[in-house]
């Protein structure tokens, strides 16, 4: 018995609580420590603080209803943008609640913004529920209204637009996108 202890079971114990305190203690620490050095915003959140207080963060969506704000797309994940449930709505395409909920939002962005035609990322919801970008199409879909809301000339809202649209990785890797709480955020004037 002591030589089984001894040869077998006390070397299994000892690396499992080797390799307990370097996966579990060491190696935390240190890219935790690294991540604080070399990409502080990024560690604690990419938080967004306007005077002192946290508004949000860059990677999450937020919901924007009143007309003067542009609204990102809409979110699946709990009741909207909870990344305590991110996740889609795993609906299929001929689901009828997808289809009611899509026409719903149909209905209420033309009823705001009028009849042109609806850019698709308006009206689903991302895989996360937590996208905080849109299209440059569907910025531009709700140019006229944000722009009448705050008694701004539809070329003054573009500007700003343009100022929040971040371009393709290498000019071909994903694709063009707009800033949603960034670009409101720069239209209250609260970004410096």
């Amino acid at each position: 018995m002591r030589t089984f202890f001894k040869t077998q079971l006390w070397p299994a114990v000892s690396i499992l609580l080797a390799f307990t305190v370097i996966t579990g203690l060491i190696y935390p620490a240190a890219v935790t420590a690294i991540a604080q050095v070399a990409f502080p915003s990024q560690a604690n959140g990419s938080m967004l603080v306007v005077d002192g207080q946290t508004v949000g963060s860059s990677l999450i969506g937020q919901t924007f209803d009143d007309p003067k704000y542009f609204s990102g797309r809409p979110s699946a994940a709990g009741a909207g943008y909870d990344p305590t449930v991110s996740g889609g709505s795993n609906l299929s395409s001929t689901s009828q609640a997808l289809i009611t909920a899509i026409t719903a939002r149909v209905d209420a962005l033309r009823a705001a913004n009028g009849n042109a035609p609806i850019p698709v990322d308006l009206v689903t919801a991302s895989a996360s529920g937590l996208d905080p970008d849109i299209s440059p199409a569907a910025a531009e879909y709700q140019v006229a209204r944000v722009a009448k809301a705050r008694n701004m000339t539809e070329d003054q809202v573009r500007t700003m637009v343009s100022r929040h649209t971040s371009q393709p990785l290498l000019g071909f890797i994903g694709a063009a996108s707009v800033h949603v709480l960034e670009l409101n955020l720069d239209l209250d004037g609260a970004l410096k």
